[in-house]
């Protein structure tokens, strides 16, 4: 008896009361049946305890107690079986009430004990006994995987504290328990279904013997993970008023949890928990926990522990702070969350929040940022523009955010960031008062940088780069970003690329096609290969990466869908420029609305040519001249590289913009270059 498959849980009853760990109190019947009615009301159970009448052997069975009303208590046994006949050599001795530390021993009257169950007379009074430190969890269908120098064993976890954990293993022929070394930390996973909710080194503290079941009582060695690369510049950590919550369903036993929260920042939070009560221990993933703020509004995150301290304060008993790290979470609770602690920072930081679309415009023309050379090629579709920032600014979509200063009501700083490749956010629109422009401009930097720090980790966000488009003889971009670039001076971290621009009119004829041997086709997996090859030759930098022209990335839609979901047109067409069948240049058309980028580098040409041989300027314009027919606009941006050969072939360019990319990576690498340049800007 006390198999596996019948659940009789073999237990040593002197070890869960033991008097040199123990404080007893006397308990009276109708507390005791307070808690049993209570077991009832979730379904739990008690353990009822017998003893073999010859050998010192103990046996457990898990009931369920019925309704009870007076000294009267039934209960039907959690696994009939044959269990009235594996009895016959077991006495009763007691029956146990778990409440986590507590532990009630109850020595009743045996008034019937059947195949079905118990029934008891409850006496007068029992003993309540305190018999641990932390609380233990019984845990519900958790998987287990045990590995120990290549050897791996499944089985179940039977309980958990913050500190330790009780698993029941199995052997699978040729498997033998002999395999275990107890000396040495083995690697344990916890998973539900098809979710890991925990993995990581753990050392054995005692075993039970079983030649095909075992139970291990094991505990976490580290007491805080890494879960990600450790960064200089963290995100900023603010207690708020009043203070969150959070509330979770425990992945371990299914129980309900409510913790404070005492700090909180973009990329975690921390929560103190009693230590005695303590659940919560570094590597625990918790699929969603809901974060509520006085009850008026939550968001709902995917988290990990990444650290436990305990905390031993004087005047007060010791608790326990838990560091949780945010996984993911969906994309507009993020930006709820990020502009409520911006604000609690600096209550003239807005992030995506709802802009008067009229001082908006003003203050893009009052600052120059629309000059009047950029009005002229936008006011023949100003009222297209204005429907593209309605859908921008006011539904605030996923693809887009923008980044406000505003003291009294008047808008002083502005940049926005846009998603408009699969895993790449596009930077652009950055303006300020120039009463205010030093504060303001860089206000407005800071908080997109803040942004940036909290928000890659998160799949949801996309986000394995940024990027801009900027003049060189710009002095304010050039010394950020560009300065950044050569500072760094690792391509591979932080890149920069020239592109000649110019506006090419369509051609009013209709029947422009290249000759033989030139023609142009839908670029394949061999065009972006070799395009990969040639640009990791002469530039060896991110825009293969950031602009989704690696061969893996031909056939991308989500992010158009996405697009698509606010009434907003995202769209690429992949073109290859070939001679004789040789590669000679790639050509991305990219369709979108009107004033998504005040520059049209979303709505435009972009040109990168491999291979100069042959290749003439009046070749690549019939190229881009057949490409342009079906166009509703009269004039094209286009951005041509490599610049040399635009210079090299006099192709007539109005000016340089340069491509800055920085991998998501090398984040402290871009925040310690900004902070020694605001330093000697001071100075």
């Amino acid at each position: 008896m006390g198999s596996a498959g019948e659940k009789l849980k073999c237990i040593s009853l002197s070890a869960n009361s033991s008097p040199a760990q123990s404080n007893e109190k006397e308990i009276f019947r109708a507390k005791l049946i307070n808690k049993l009615n209570y077991i009832n009301f979730r379904d739990g159970y008690i353990q009822v305890n017998f003893r073999h009448n010859k050998y010192d052997r103990a046996i457990s069975l898990d009931a369920t107690p019925l309704p009870c009303l007076d000294d009267r208590l039934e209960c039907v046994w959690a696994r009939p079986g044959e269990i009235h006949d594996k009895l016959q050599s077991y006495t009763f001795e007691n029956f146990f009430v778990i409440d986590g530390q507590t532990l009630i021993v109850v020595e009743p009257d045996v008034l019937d004990i059947s195949q079905s169950g118990a029934v008891f007379s409850l006496p007068k009074t029992c003993m309540q006994v305190s018999c641990r430190k932390f609380v233990r969890s019984q845990c519900k269908e958790v998987n287990v995987q045990f590995v120990q120098n290549g050897a791996m064993f499944l089985g179940s976890l039977v309980d958990s504290s913050a500190v330790s954990f009780r698993v029941e293993l199995y052997t699978n022929p040729p498997q033998t328990f002999q395999w275990i070394n107890p000396e040495f930390p083995v690697h344990l996973i916890f998973s539900t279904g098809k979710d890991i909710i925990f993995s990581g080194e753990c050392r054995i503290i005692k075993q039970k013997f079983g030649q095909v079941t075992r139970s291990f009582v094991l505990e976490p060695i580290a007491q805080q993970i890494q879960r990600f690369k450790p960064k200089e510049y963290r995100s900023t950590r603010q207690e708020l008023a009043p203070l969150p919550n959070i509330r979770f369903k425990y992945p371990l036993s299914g129980k309900m949890i409510d913790l404070k929260v005492i700090d909180l920042s973009g990329s975690g939070f921390a929560v103190e928990e009693d230590e005695e009560l303590s659940v919560l221990f570094p590597g625990l993933i918790i699929p969603e926990i809901e974060l509520r703020f006085a009850n008026s509004f939550s968001v709902r995150c995917k988290t990990q522990v990444v650290y436990r301290q305990v905390i031993k304060d004087a005047g007060r008993s010791a608790w326990v702070k838990c560091g949780l790290a945010f996984l993911d979470m969906a994309i507009q609770d993020h930006v709820r969350l990020l502009s409520l602690h911006y604000q609690a920072k600096d209550r003239n930081s807005y992030l995506c929040n709802t802009v008067n679309m009229d001082d908006l415009w003003q203050f893009f023309f009052e600052t120059g940022f629309i000059y009047p050379r950029k009005y002229t090629f936008i006011q023949s579709n100003k009222n297209k523009f204005r429907e593209t920032y309605e859908k921008l600014y006011v539904k605030s979509p996923n693809i887009a955010r923008h980044f406000i200063y505003q003291e009294k009501g008047v808008i002083l700083g502005h940049m926005a960031m846009l998603r408009f490749y699969e895993n790449s956010w596009l930077i652009h629109h950055h303006a300020a008062s120039k009463t205010e422009s030093n504060r303001a401009g860089l206000v407005v930097l800071n908080q997109i940088g803040r942004f940036i720090n909290d928000s890659h980790r998160l799949y949801s966000i996309h986000m394995n780069f940024v990027l801009c488009y900027f003049r060189p003889e710009n002095r304010f971009p050039d010394r950020i970003f560009g300065g950044m670039a050569r500072s760094l001076n690792n391509p591979k971290g932080c890149s920069l690329d020239s592109f000649a621009y110019f506006h090419f009119d369509k051609p009013e004829s209709n029947s422009i096609q290249l000759e033989s041997p030139w023609q142009i086709r839908k670029t394949g997996r061999e065009d972006l290969l070799e395009l990969e090859s040639f640009y990791e030759h002469s530039a060896g930098g991110l825009m293969i990466d950031a602009l989704d022209l690696e061969p893996g990335m031909l056939y991308g839609g989500e992010l158009a869908r996405e697009f698509s979901s606010v009434g907003l047109k995202r769209e690429r067409f992949l073109y290859s420029l070939k001679k004789d069948g040789h590669l000679r240049a790639v050509i991305m058309v990219n369709c979108s609305d009107e004033g998504l980028n005040m520059s049209e580098i979303t709505n435009s040409i972009k040109i990168i040519v491999v291979d100069q041989e042959d290749l003439g300027w009046q070749q690549l314009r019939t190229a881009i001249a057949s490409l342009t027919l079906d166009s509703g606009h009269q004039e094209i941006p286009v951005l041509l590289y490599p610049v040399s050969y635009a210079e090299a072939q006099q192709v007539p360019f109005e000016k340089t913009y340069n491509l800055w990319i920085l991998n998501m990576q090398y984040t402290d690498q871009y925040f310690s270059f900004l902070s020694k340049l605001l330093k000697t800007a001071q100075h």
